[in-house]
């Protein structure tokens, strides 16, 4: 399969499994909070809010652009520490390491 639309079909599996788990925000955080330059935005950030509105929405535009995808990648082991006491963890544990998965392969 295409590595883009392998990546494209991850995307839309992690939102569903978000939306599933109740790990979905209907408002955005702030523009300030969005603007860290901290990994991960952890300094203002959960982690669910990182995947939502930073991780998915740029890799939704490198997907539809047909941008380099980042090869030195790996999420799984973040979402491991930062999300292991939340509803829903382990479907998207197993959705991120898919993706790091996916963003190895040659």
């Amino acid at each position: 399969m295409d590595k883009y639309l392998h990546c494209q079909q991850l995307l839309g599996k992690l939102q569903q499994t978000m939306q599933q788990h109740q790990q979905w925000d209907a408002c955005s955080p702030s523009a300030q909070a969005l603007a860290s330059i901290e990994p991960f935005a952890i300094d203002t950030l959960s982690c669910s809010q990182w995947l939502q509105w930073i991780f998915i929405p740029k890799m939704t535009l490198l997907v539809s652009q047909h941008l380099p995808l980042p090869s030195q990648f790996e999420i799984a082991p973040y979402v491991e520490e930062a999300m292991k006491n939340e509803q829903g963890y382990e479907a998207m544990l197993a959705v991120c390491h898919e993706f790091d998965h996916l963003l190895k392969a040659k």
